[in-house]
């Protein structure tokens, strides 16, 4: 079994009478990444897979989140696939999360639902009310907890020291009562942290964060709105006293994006400057917060791109960019500061 809650003193306990972490508990700095996305079957594993992990952990990374889709039909279709390619393998997920062990990383296990028809999964809904002959919430969630609580038991046994169990559902969120079963089944195979991935502009809306162990979202905000979505993302904080990091952040290197980092098919020429900008930007502002426990960076590819061609490439990556060093000062000047906070305890 697993022993990720820090300093239990702080813990509480939830419906279920399980302790969970409260919101000074967890004193962890996460200097994340995404790797791997979206885990198409036979790219985990390898030479270049390895070199991309060991490349990422030299950007002064200490947390990986490790993130593979898994596809259902359409937005109303009810069963996940997540047996099937393009889904990486079993063996390929138990390599990934070694190979982040090996470098010295803490490792989040995110599974997350596509549609094969490219309907973003947020849009995922059925009828509020299961009706005769229609599909329903009851059947996806049904089959939304088998594909979690397969990953659970591999996080478990791998020793992954978070799960996140959902990412950006937005039409989901509602369905209180399946969220709070779905998380009562991961936590009879999973003793780590778990956290939900909510998109952005929704963690007030929320109202089972009490279910999980840390408040997480997507941090894809325009470049001159931190503070107010800091200020709002704060409130949600004092609330539910739960500890907070950003499962997701992140800016394509391309002209236009650093006011829509959400939108990746933005039309724009290459920017690295957009890019390099933002992060400063994103990083001075999470920074002033005191609760801002760090950031899982969209993202990493198992295989990157040649580093020549980095000032060509408009993706979220930062390799060989101008953002991949300030990424990097910023993530070794947090370690830098914990040890720093360490030697005066």
């Amino acid at each position: 079994m697993q022993t990720n809650k820090l300093n239990v003193s702080d813990t509480s306990r939830n419906k279920l009478g399980q302790e969970v972490v409260g919101m000074k508990t967890w004193a962890e700095t996460v200097n994340g990444m995404t790797w791997g996305w979206t885990g198409v079957r036979g790219t985990w594993g390898g030479a270049e897979a390895e070199d991309s992990m060991r490349t990422m952990s030299a950007v002064g990374v200490n947390w990986v989140a490790i993130a593979l889709g898994a596809l259902q039909e359409t937005a109303q279709s009810t069963k996940i696939n997540y047996a099937e390619a393009p889904t990486v393998t079993d063996d390929e997920v138990r390599w990934a999360i070694r190979q982040a062990k090996s470098l010295g990383l803490k490792v989040c296990m995110k599974p997350v639902v596509n549609c094969a028809n490219g309907t973003w999964r947020a849009h995922i809904a059925f009828f509020q009310q299961d009706v005769p002959g229609e599909p329903s919430w009851t059947e996806w969630f049904a089959s939304y907890t088998e594909f979690i609580v397969h990953y659970a038991r591999i996080a478990e046994e791998e020793g992954c020291e978070m799960l996140c169990v959902g990412c950006e559902m937005v039409q989901a969120d509602s369905r209180e009562h399946e969220w709070r079963a779905l998380i009562q089944e991961v936590r009879k195979v999973y003793s780590g942290l778990v956290t939900y991935n909510c998109d952005k502009y929704q963690e007030d809306r929320l109202t089972w964060w009490d279910a999980v162990d840390i408040i997480s979202s997507s941090g894809y905000y325009p470049i001159g709105e931190w503070e107010a979505h800091l200020d709002r993302i704060e409130a949600v904080l004092n609330r539910w006293e739960k500890p907070f990091f950003f499962m997701e952040g992140g800016c394509p290197s391309r002209e236009g994006s650093a006011q829509k980092p959400n939108d990746w098919s933005l039309p724009g020429a290459p920017s690295e400057v957009e890019q390099a900008n933002y992060y400063r930007v994103m990083f001075e502002a999470c920074s002033k917060r005191e609760w801002m426990r760090g950031y899982m960076l969209w993202d990493w590819p198992a295989r990157l791109y040649d580093a020549a061609d980095a000032s060509r490439n408009d993706d979220y990556c930062m390799y060989g960019k101008q953002a991949e060093a300030i990424v990097r000062d910023y993530y070794e000047s947090r370690l830098l500061a914990g040890k720093e906070a360490l030697k005066t305890q």
